[in-house]
């Protein structure tokens, strides 16, 4: 324990070692023996003794089954650990305890100054030496006999000084022993944050994993229904190409025909016409009967068949909730869930829990497209119609 420094600022030594002295429990000078804590402090062992039985109320005595004790530090709040001898297994500072009976020898050598006690306001030469209980102030002798205090009881000094004392020992180690109550719930409190914080990122994370889940389910069932849609619009518009073609090809062969036809109108020698002329006649009529072409009906090029509704899953989507009784989040070291991984219910509102899979179930979705493949087929795709001969385009 260091006294210098704090002596040399004073200018009254004594004074300034008798404060270095004092217990900050008892708030007077330490009592043998004195104990000094792991933080360096000092305590008078008795109320070193007081503050552990308050933080301690189990604890008996050193001849108790449990093995030790805590209390704090009333000077630091440093937590000092004991172990089954209590108090009495602290090192007595044996260094402060000599300077205590220095300081008390030095003290009784000096004569006593008017001005070291407290003297009556009413007989400036009486000393308070008496303690009035009915008006529970400190007085003289003379006020008793004379004064204000005639008619009131009065016990001695050190006696109420005595009860007092103990009184506000014991209110300060209810205080220390309640200071360590409301560390404990604040440590508490200070886990069940951290806990909290923890859980909410974990949750935070599963749910955005289950949601990139159900995005790439989306994304993978778009891919699948566009690449039948893309199936279906090369074959339409291929057969379209094709009849173009074909079309063309009789347009080509017909206009050649016109302009044969013209050339032997123009012929003015009736023998030179009548040679070329029947078998011009057959070879146009031939051309007529055999050229008809397949036809597209009216709305072949609709791709109303491949519409899909959306709005009960827009509609499931927005009533999308979190379930009550669902389990506690994975924990943080836990894989995500995959695209293809099961995915855990969510609750929607008025009914039980369902899971994004149930979403794009893969027998209904194949059920739906199916009709709709059979509706494309009677429906949508048209037929070729071939006219067969004696027909008229």
């Amino acid at each position: 324990m260091d006294f210098q420094a704090g002596i040399l600022r004073d200018g009254n030594p004594m004074e300034s070692l008798e404060k270095q002295l004092i217990c900050p429990i008892c708030l007077e000078m330490f009592s043998k023996p004195v104990v000094i804590l792991p933080c360096q402090h000092n305590l008078c062992r008795k109320c070193a003794n007081d503050i552990f039985q308050a933080a301690n109320p189990y604890w008996q005595s050193r001849g108790s089954v449990i093995s030790g004790g805590r209390f704090r530090c009333p000077s630091c709040r440093h937590e000092v650990l004991l172990d089954r001898h209590g108090v009495y297994g602290l090192q007595r500072n044996l260094l402060v305890e000599n300077i205590i009976d220095i300081y008390k020898q030095e003290c009784s050598s000096r004569p006593l100054k008017k001005g070291e006690h407290p003297m009556c306001k009413e007989h400036e030469d009486e000393r308070i030496n008496i303690y009035c209980v009915t008006c529970e102030v400190p007085t003289c002798s003379m006020c008793k006999v004379f004064g204000a205090h005639k008619d009131c009881e009065v016990a001695p000094l050190q006696t109420i000084f005595q009860g007092q004392k103990t009184e506000l020992n014991n209110c300060i180690s209810m205080l220390v022993a309640g200071n360590d109550r409301i560390q404990t719930i604040i440590s508490q409190l200070e886990d069940s944050c951290q806990s909290t914080e923890k859980n909410s990122e974990a949750a935070k994370r599963e749910l955005c994993a289950r949601f990139d889940a159900l995005a790439a389910l989306l994304e993978e069932k778009k891919s699948e229904l566009l690449q039948r849609i893309t199936r279906e619009q090369g074959d339409k518009v291929g057969f379209v190409q094709g009849l173009i073609h074909q079309y063309k090809e009789q347009l080509e062969k017909s206009s050649r025909l016109v302009e044969t036809a013209i050339q032997a109108m123009e012929e003015t020698g009736g023998a030179t016409f009548l040679m070329n002329a029947k078998q011009l006649i057959k070879t146009i009529v031939e051309a007529s009967k055999g050229g008809r072409l397949e036809k597209i009906e009216h709305g072949y090029e609709s791709m109303d068949a491949f519409s899909v509704s959306l709005d009960h899953l827009a509609e499931a989507v927005r009533t999308l909730d979190f379930s009550p009784g669902n389990s506690a989040p994975d924990p943080p070291d836990a894989p995500l869930p995959t695209p293809t991984d099961p995915v855990a219910p969510l609750a929607f509102p008025g009914g039980p829990g369902v899971t994004f899979g149930c979403l794009f179930a893969a027998e209904e979705d194949e059920e739906y497209f199916d009709g709709e493949e059979e509706d494309i087929e009677e429906d949508a795709v048209p037929e070729r119609v071939v006219m067969g001969k004696g027909q008229h385009s």
